[in-house]
C-alpha cells in the first residue's frame, strides 16, 4: 500500500471511528482465568487473522503488578510492548478533560449547572441552556463536529492538517441541538471540546497547563501530554491499520491530533494510565461531595463499549461484568484501542491496550471477542488478584 493511500484511508478511518458507536455483549464465562490461561487468550488474540500486532495489560493490585503482553511493539524491530511505551490513548482522553472540570467543581470555580452561555457566550444561543453536567454525561444533545461534512472533507485531504483547536465547535455552529438537553444520551466528541473550552474560560488558563496542575503532577504523570502535531515520543507502541489480507500498515504518525484535542489528543504510557485510572477512580483529585455528581448512571455506553454492561458518568463508565463492577473509559483511534479501568476505591485498576483500531463499523466479532478478553481480565483483577 503506497503512502498515499495509507494517508488517504487513515484520514477516512479516523473520521468514521470518531462517530461509531458500539454496543455488543462480552461473551460469558465461569471461573477468572489464571495467569497462563490469561496469557494464552491475549496470544490468541494477537496471532489470530486480522487482529493487532501487539498488546500489553497492566494490572495492579494490594499484591503488586503483574504486565501481560502479546505481539510486538513494532513490527521492523520486533520488541515487545514495555509499560513505558508511549500510545495514543483515543477517547480515554476524554476522562482527562473530566479530571480537569470536576477538580474546578471542587474548587468552585465551575459549577455543574453553569451553562455554556454563562462561559462561552460567542457559541450559538440555541445551545446556551447546555450544562457541564449535560456535557459530561453525553446528554448534551451538541452536533458532533466529527461527524460533519467540512471536517471529514478537510481530514481526508490531509489526515495531518492544522486544525485550530479551540474553533473545532465552528464546523457544527450552523446546526441545532438534536435533542433537549438532558432528554437522551448520545455519544458526542463536541462535548469534551467544550468542557475544555469552558475550563479554560474560567480560569484563564489553557487546557494544556490545567492538565499539567490539576492532573499530570498530583497523579504523578511523567509521561504524558496533549500535542498538536504527529509526531510519536521515543519509545512508543507502534499502532497499524490492519486489513487483510494486505500486510500491516503502521499508521502510528499518519494523522494529527489538533483536530481531536481534548476528545481524544493525549499521548500516555501504560504505566501513566494505570496511575491515572486509580486516582481518577477513586476520586483522589475532587472530594466525596464531587464524586457523588459524578457516580449518578444513566443508560450509556462508552465508545467503544466496554466490558459487561455499560452505564455512564460524569466523564467516567460503569462497567458491570460477572465478577464486580470497575469504572473508567474505553477509546478508540486509527491504530489504538484502549480500555482503563479501576475498583471504585482505586486499588485495583486494569489497562488494556491494542495496537489496532478495533470498531463496530468494520470488526462486530472482533469487538465481541476483546470485550470478552477485557471481561475476564476484569475477572482476573477482581477475584483472582490480577498480579
Amino acid at each position: 500500500m503506497s503512502a498515499r493511500r495509507t494517508r488517504l484511508r487513515a484520514g477516512s478511518v479516523l473520521a468514521v471511528c470518531l462517530a461509531a458507536l458500539t454496543s455488543t455483549t462480552a461473551g460469558a464465562a465461569t471461573d477468572p482465568p489464571d495467569r497462563h490461561e490469561l496469557q494464552r487468550q491475549l496470544d490468541e488474540f494477537v496471532r489470530s487473522p486480522g487482529g493487532p500486532p501487539g498488546a500489553i495489560a497492566v494490572l495492579r493490585t494490594e499484591n503488586g503488578t503483574r504486565v501481560v503482553r502479546a505481539g510486538v511493539a513494532d513490527i521492523r524491530t520486533g520488541r515487545a510492548p514495555r509499560p513505558d511505551d508511549h500510545m495514543r490513548i483515543a477517547s480515554t482522553a476524554k476522562a482527562f478533560s473530566g479530571a480537569v472540570a470536576l477538580t474546578l467543581v471542587d474548587h468552585r470555580v465551575l459549577r455543574l449547572d453553569d451553562t455554556l452561555h454563562k462561559w462561552l457566550p460567542q457559541l450559538p444561543d440555541a445551545w446556551g441552556k447546555v450544562t457541564l453536567r449535560q456535557l459530561l454525561n453525553h446528554t448534551s444533545g451538541l452536533p458532533d463536529y466529527s461527524r460533519s461534512d467540512g471536517f471529514v472533507a478537510a481530514l481526508r485531504a490531509d489526515p495531518r492538517h492544522q486544525f485550530d483547536s479551540r474553533r473545532l465547535l465552528d464546523y457544527v455552529a450552523d446546526q441545532p441541538l438534536l435533542f433537549t438537553p438532558g432528554s437522551e444520551y448520545r455519544y458526542s466528541n463536541s462535548d469534551n471540546i467544550a468542557v475544555a473550552l469552558m475550563a479554560e474560560a474560567a480560569t484563564r488558563t489553557t487546557y494544556e497547563e490545567l492538565l499539567r496542575r490539576l492532573v499530570y503532577r498530583p497523579l504523578g504523570l511523567q509521561s504524558t501530554s496533549l500535542p498538536q502535531g504527529y509526531r510519536m515520543p521515543s519509545p512508543y507502541l507502534h499502532g497499524y491499520d490492519v486489513d487483510p489480507p494486505a500486510a500491516p500498515q503502521d499508521v502510528s504518525e499518519v494523522i494529527g491530533m489538533s483536530g481531536v484535542w481534548a476528545s481524544g489528543g493525549i499521548v500516555s504510557t501504560p504505566a501513566d494510565m494505570t496511575r491515572f485510572i486509580r486516582g481518577y477512580a477513586s476520586g483522589r483529585l475532587y472530594g466525596g461531595r464531587v464524586v457523588e455528581q459524578q457516580r449518578q448512571w444513566i443508560e450509556g455506553s462508552s465508545e467503544p463499549a466496554g466490558p459487561g454492561r455499560n452505564s455512564a458518568g460524569l466523564a467516567v463508565f460503569r462497567y458491570q461484568t460477572r465478577c464486580g463492577v470497575v469504572l473508567g473509559h474505553t477509546g478508540n483511534t486509527l491504530g489504538y484501542t484502549q480500555l482503563i479501568a479501576a475498583t471504585p476505591d482505586g486499588r485495583r485498576s486494569l489497562t488494556f491496550s491494542v495496537t489496532s483500531q478495533v470498531i463496530r463499523s468494520t470488526d462486530a466479532a472482533r469487538l465481541k471477542k476483546m470485550r470478552a478478553l477485557e471481561e475476564n481480565f476484569v475477572c482476573a483483577l477482581l477475584r483472582g488478584g490480577g498480579a
